[in-house]
């Protein structure tokens, strides 16, 4: 079992400070309010719900081309087949990662993620190790003689926190196996799915492999359909029917959320002061600076009001930072440079995240998490100061659903 907790527990008062003072901040009793541009307010939401209709579409095909480079694997088990399969799986982390600042407000992704970016997670749980001392999921055939998508589903977060069966780390750890290494991501070979007479374990975790890949899609379809301009009663439809100051304000618990006590909290500051690589993102294919860097780019999306879509399509257009820009100039300017700042400073990260905590707290790669952390607490504290000025609350989406 991966040490979590234990570890986790000397920071456990840091990143409870960080979302209290998130949600104080945007509940407590605002100055007087100042006018927004209704004009430009609404023109910004429908940007932002352009950009999450295109981010999750590319999520969404990629996902769909990751599934399809399993296939392939498990047709032609290879180095070549392998390493396709495995570039894909970043293939579709990217656009992912970009859609996070559309979480934490109740909205499509919150009743689905779970099942698709849990971590970290335990991979015993899914694989024991050859010693047998513990089984996983694959290697107990006599307690799930048969493998389909809905155990895996019944399955995920069953014993605990950590126990994880579905989703993208899922998927990461059967392609990359155990990270091992002190300078680089795990090597599982592509011998593990070769398909041997008699070989049960390599049978199973084949059969695995194939049903986490359709249930990715299969989780991310439904999110997708939920933003899509092209319905006419879905969450998108009722999201730009709420009243602009509502639809505002879970967007901005979405932007602060993922800043704040997700990003700068549970993804860096946790294993920043445990230095522990069992608390970084994606450990087994060592590309957690990709997904810091991601986070980052999302939050500067909706903030400028653009993105750009897999495929050479563009969507521009006012962002949410034009709007609170239309109440106070300065504010928004501010929130527009720390956003840039907090992009560059996750830019320089180094790779591997896990060779990045090491060393003393001067060295580059510390140095540049440390940075990054700073930079994404400094715009979580403007975005709850965007709040309160404009008498926002930090809204429940109960109204959208």
């Amino acid at each position: 079992m991966r040490g979590r907790a234990a570890s986790r527990a000397a920071v456990w008062p840091l990143l409870l400070w960080l979302a209290a003072a998130w949600l104080l901040s945007c509940t407590r009793e605002p100055p007087p309010q100042r006018e927004l541009d209704a004009e430009l307010t609404r023109r910004a939401l429908v940007t932002y719900a352009d950009i999450a209709a295109s981010s999750y579409a590319d999520a969404l095909r990629t996902a769909r081309a990751l599934a399809l480079a399993v296939e392939r694997l498990l047709a032609d088990p290879s180095e070549p087949t392998l390493a396709a399969a495995r570039v894909a799986w970043r293939d579709a982390r990217a656009p992912y990662q970009q859609t996070e600042v559309y979480r934490f407000y109740d909205g499509p992704i919150d009743a689905v993620e779970l099942l698709l970016n849990t971590w970290p997670i335990d991979e015993n749980y899914v694989e024991g190790l050859a010693d047998g001392r513990e089984q996983g999921v694959i290697d107990d055939p006599a307690r799930y003689p048969t493998l389909e998508r809905a155990l895996l589903v019944a399955l995920n977060g069953r014993d605990g926190e950590t126990s994880i069966s579905t989703g993208y780390h899922v998927l990461e750890f059967l392609l990359w196996g155990r990270d091992t290494h002190d300078d680089g991501p795990g090597s599982r070979p592509a011998s593990d799915f070769v398909e041997r007479a008699g070989d049960v374990l390599a049978a199973r975790r084949r059969r695995y492999l194939l049903l986490a890949s359709e249930l990715l899609v299969q989780h991310l379809e439904p999110v997708a359909a939920a933003w899509s301009a092209q319905r006419a009663d879905n969450y998108r439809a009722r999201f730009l029917a709420l009243p602009a100051s509502e639809a505002l304000g879970l967007a901005l618990r979405g932007m602060g959320s993922l800043s704040g006590p997700e990003l700068a909290g549970e993804r860096l500051t946790v294993p920043y002061e445990t230095r522990d690589q069992e608390n970084e993102h994606s450990c087994f294919s060592d590309t957690t600076h990709e997904d810091v860097l991601g986070d980052t780019l999302g939050i500067q999306n909706v903030c400028l009001g653009r993105y750009a879509a897999q495929g050479g399509t563009k969507v521009l257009g006012p962002g949410l930072c034009d709007a609170l820009g239309s109440a106070d100039a300065t504010l928004a300017s501010t929130l527009r440079q720390q956003i840039a700042a907090s992009v560059a400073a996750a830019r320089s990260i180094p790779a591997p995240f896990d060779r990045a905590l090491a060393g003393a707290d001067d060295a580059p790669g510390r140095a540049a998490i440390k940075r990054t952390i700073g930079a994404l607490e400094a715009q979580t504290s403007t975005l709850a100061k965007a709040a309160a000025r404009l008498g926002i609350a930090a809204a429940t989406a109960q109204a959208a659903r």
